[in-house]
């Protein structure tokens, strides 16, 4: 017996919530490899056993039937399933709950007769418009039985070209919950992820656009250059000596083979490939090796984005760019599965796809084509990391971006936190402090100025915080005891007086200052410090700002 975590319990009361209080159908968002068939199996036995009604359950692949009817079998093994799918050479049309391709259906609505529930899985499949599988099967389905009701349950409910796929007039009006990845990470219920960029980039502002993705036959010529193939296979082999099941994705046929040979070539790797034209047998057959864990490294063209289930993979390599937000948070998906041992999911980003698209759990969702805005990443040129644009420190090096007006290093690659909300606290030492007078952009004469300090933690790295003794309330407090922590001296009441004393060395040095990155909030901040000693008092001449430090909050 299946026991449903709390999450899924709570998509399954949502789907019951809207079927009870609406008269049209939901859609339940749930992130890859967060178990939407033991939901849809759950459901599936209610249907039958508490209402004895007849459910069907759509997939569009061979592998996602499999998990359904597995999950069925857990579930509810007292109600009677079939399976339809010319893949699985199952034909059921009688059964209370059927697990259908809708390859195999599409045309035969009413060979399988009505239906009270039709649950799709993966459903940003069906098309917003035209006559589709998808919409042919459920328009037959609803003249059978104008009472159908329809569920939909996917990982990424928008389409690249068309938006989001609950609409008034769709077959899916309105999404009733949306569980995120990042709880999920959070509650230990899916990998932590990593992601490093690669040092060799190609060119993608050369791939024309067409029908909202990179024209394919572009995309291959570019990413199957010889030097970009041998980086690309040269550092996922670096990067993954200690992992368990590296899954690749390549740009096309070609491209992928030319990975391949590399790999065993100039590194001695077997590496398993398997495309849409690979024969069944011979796919299930390397499919398999790779899931025993008798191949450690299997690449693929446009095949397992989505329903394949190898829960080791612990390295997922990018060597495609893609502008589906949707594909890529997919491709990423197969990595998110947790697996006795596995404690995170790298992954290798060779097609610049999060800087184009930014966190898996924070995806920048925008009309193909516009390219306004402020990218949604930025890489580190210290260690590769892929973050969001907004970091002012790299979580995985402690890289220090310069503030805004100094100069900036060329980028030579980049790490990652593709997860926003991530904390990560570094310490560094601090190579140099200095002190200026800074005026807020547009403020009036009159407007308060407050004292910038920056601190150098390498070779041209700053963080900058700001000492508002001008300001009032909350901030002027701060400043107090910012300025007590250092200085035996009176406060400053004025930021100019405030350099003047801090500059001339009337206040203690910062030696180290530890720096709070969170992934996607817009800046950095120093959260403590080890300073040196405080310097003695200098000639009286300032007034006592009259503050009592026992009332200053630290």
């Amino acid at each position: 017996m299946l026991t449903l975590r709390p999450y899924q319990e709570a998509v399954k009361a949502a789907v019951y919530d809207h079927l009870r209080s609406r008269d049209d159908n939901p859609c339940a968002v749930v992130p890859t490899a967060g178990g939407k068939t033991p939901i849809m199996a759950s459901i599936c036995k209610d249907a039958v056993g508490a209402w004895n009604g007849r459910v069907l359950i759509l997939a569009h692949v061979k592998e996602l039937l499999e998990q359904s009817a597995d999950k069925l079998r857990m579930v509810c093994p007292e109600i009677a399933f079939g399976v339809y799918s010319a893949g699985l050479k199952c034909r059921d049309t009688n059964s209370p709950v059927i697990v259908a391709g809708i390859q195999s259906v599409y045309r035969r609505a009413c060979e399988l007769d009505a239906f009270d529930l039709v649950m799709v899985d993966e459903a940003h499949l069906i098309p917003a418009e035209g006559e589709g599988m998808y919409r042919q099967f459920l328009a037959d389905a609803k003249v059978i039985n104008p009472a159908l009701r329809i569920v939909g349950f996917t990982a990424t409910p928008f389409r690249l070209k068309t938006g989001p796929i609950c609409t008034p007039d769709g077959f899916l009006n309105h999404v009733c919950i949306e569980v995120g990845v990042r709880e999920l990470i959070r509650d230990g219920f899916l990998s932590p992820l990593l992601t490093k960029a690669g040092i060799n980039k190609a060119d993608f502002g050369q791939l024309h656009v067409r029908g909202g993705e990179f024209v394919a036959d572009e995309v291959e010529s570019l990413m199957d250059d010889e030097r970009l193939v041998e980086a690309a296979c040269g550092e996922t082999v670096g990067y993954t000596g200690d992992r368990r099941a590296v899954l690749i994705f390549a740009s096309g046929i070609k491209h992928g083979e030319h990975i391949v040979r590399v790999l065993a070539e100039q590194h001695g790797i077997e590496c398993g490939f398997v495309t849409g034209e690979t024969p069944t047998r011979e796919r299930d057959a390397v499919l398999g090796r790779f899931r025993r864990g008798e191949l450690k490294y299997l690449c693929n063209v446009n095949v397992l984005t989505t329903g394949f289930d190898a829960p080791h993979i612990d390295c997922v390599a990018l060597v495609r760019p893609t502008l589906s937000p949707g594909l890529y948070y997919q491709m990423v998906g197969r990595g998110f599965r947790l697996h006795p041992g596995k404690q995170n999911c790298l992954v290798l980003d060779f097609g610049g796809n999060v800087l184009r698209h930014g966190p898996v759990d924070d995806l920048r969702i925008k009309p193909v084509g516009n390219g306004d805005g402020v990218a949604p990443a930025k890489e580190c040129p210290e260690c590769l990391a892929l973050i969001a644009a907004g970091y002012a420190t790299c979580p995985q090096c402690g890289y220090v971006f310069p503030p805004p007006d100094r100069t900036k290093h060329e980028a030579k690659a980049s790490e990652a936190g593709i997860l926003s909300g991530q904390v990560t606290d570094i310490e560094y030492e601090v190579r140099d402090t200095t002190y200026s007078v800074h005026t807020k952009r547009d403020a009036p004469p009159d407007a308060p100025k407050t004292m910038r300090v920056d601190y150098r933690l390498g070779l041209n790295h700053w963080q900058s915080e700001f000492v508002c003794f001008e300001h009032e309330g909350y901030a002027r407090q701060k400043a107090v005891a910012w300025w007590r922590q250092r200085s035996p001296d009176p406060v400053p009441e004025t930021a100019e007086r405030g350099v003047e004393i801090a500059a001339g060395g009337g206040v203690a040095s910062t030696e180290r200052v530890t720096v709070r990155s969170i992934t996607g909030e817009k800046y950095d901040r120093i959260v403590s410090y080890k300073l040196g000693p405080k310097p003695d008092p200098v000639p009286a001449g300032d007034g006592f700002c009259g503050y009592d430090p026992d009332e200053i909050p630290f």
